[in-house]
């Protein structure tokens, strides 16, 4: 594949930034540097990684000529303006999700990618555990049939206190959405990649748990808050929801629910999903992500595990191990990147998340907002 060729760069260094260093030296794709929100961040992170460069800023990261992809690991509001920078500047874009903050500067970042004919990708990893494959291809060929109805959820606890406490719970750094625009999305996304099925209209009814909460004197990261124990706090009012139910109209008249919410105890980052078809149903769990159920109505369910042996090809793709040699969390980053830079090198399988369905996720928050705030059905208009 000639991975080694490459060179990539991550901005961020919370929690996902080392998430995407580790996805791509694992392809063997050289890691140069890192670019912190402070220079002292920076250090520590570029330190700790093992890595060659301290970035200062964006710019200085476009004009290294070496460097021929950005990986975008940073809060919502710097996406857009980073991502533009970047294909502006000509290289390759990795983006976390959400793509932006609204579908207007989603828009204006697809007809940028399409008119610099780089490779610009949402880092939407779930769809790329290798069952999520397998349950796409059934679909893909018919195995299910017509689908009539997609149920699920995206649950975490890590904000269940009001003294839970990040970067995320204001809008002003994560957009007016929260819970919906932070795992909503990857449910989605998800949901949308398996079925090929569009969303045409929403009714949401969202639920702020928590109005105020107590900010630490001093940023806590992604997931860590419970650990870290402040000693004085100040109150912040919180506009973005903790929980909220979706209810879905897909474009073949299929039905759908989503229960998100970032409040249930005892859930730690747990994503699920039942697509019910003509002709069998399909589910499957994160917490057991190397099984998916298949059930049928005239003979005995299957669990079907990840074996490359057992699998379609398009899932067979995306496994790197044997049998019962569990593949995770880690590994759904690492495919993802597999096939943004295999359309960077073009080569092989291409089926990389694109910035023109970051913008459909984010039509799709767009219409989730609207719809919550008029309590109506909303149509999205993507």
């Amino acid at each position: 594949m000639h991975y080694s060729r490459l060179t990539s760069v991550v901005v961020g260094t919370g929690f996902i930034g080392p998430v995407h260093v580790e996805g791509i030296r694992r392809l063997g794709i050289r890691v140069k540097g890192i670019l912190g929100s402070t220079p002292a961040k920076t250090a520590r992170a570029r330190q700790h990684l093992g890595l060659e460069m301290e970035y200062e800023d964006i710019d200085a990261i476009i004009a290294d000529p070496e460097v021929d992809a950005i990986h975008l690991a940073v809060p919502n509001v710097l996406h857009y303006p980073m991502a533009k920078k970047a294909l502006l500047g000509g290289k390759h874009v990795m983006c976390e999700k959400p793509l932006a903050m609204n579908s207007q500067e989603t828009t204006e970042l697809v007809k940028l990618a399409k008119e610099s004919g780089l490779v610009a990708a949402v880092t939407y990893n779930i769809r790329f555990y290798p069952l999520n494959m397998e349950a796409r291809q059934r679909v893909q060929e018919g195995a299910v049939g017509n689908i009539y109805s997609v149920v699920g959820s995206y649950v975490q606890d890590w904000l269940l206190y009001d003294t839970d406490y990040n970067w995320r719970v204001l809008a002003e750094h994560g957009g007016p959405l929260r819970a919906v625009s932070d795992i909503g999305t990857h449910w989605m996304d998800l949901i949308t990649s398996i079925t090929g099925l569009k969303i045409v209209e929403v009714f949401a009814d969202l639920h702020i748990v928590h109005p105020l909460r107590k900010r630490p004197l001093g940023e806590v990261e992604t997931f860590s808050g419970k650990m870290t124990k402040a000693q004085s706090y100040e109150e912040v009012e919180i506009n973005t929801e903790d929980c909220g139910s979706i209810l879905f109209r897909f474009e073949n008249g299929a039905k759908g629910v989503l229960w998100v919410s970032q409040v249930m105890a005892g859930c730690k980052n747990n994503v699920s999903y039942q697509i019910a078809g003509s002709q069998q149903s399909l589910q499957w769990d994160s917490a057991r992500p190397n099984e998916l159920w298949v059930g049928h109505r005239s003979s005995p369910n299957q669990i079907v595990v990840k074996d490359p042996s057992l699998v379609s090809e398009l899932a067979r793709t995306y496994i790197d191990y044997p049998g019962q040699h569990n593949e995770g969390f880690p590994d759904s980053f690492k495919q993802c990147f597999r096939s943004f830079y295999n359309a960077i090198l073009e080569h092989g399988e291409v089926d990389y998340p694109t910035f023109k369905e970051g913008h459909y996720e984010v039509a799709l928050c767009d219409a989730i907002l609207e719809s919550h705030r008029r309590q109506a059905w909303t149509r999205v208009d993507a």
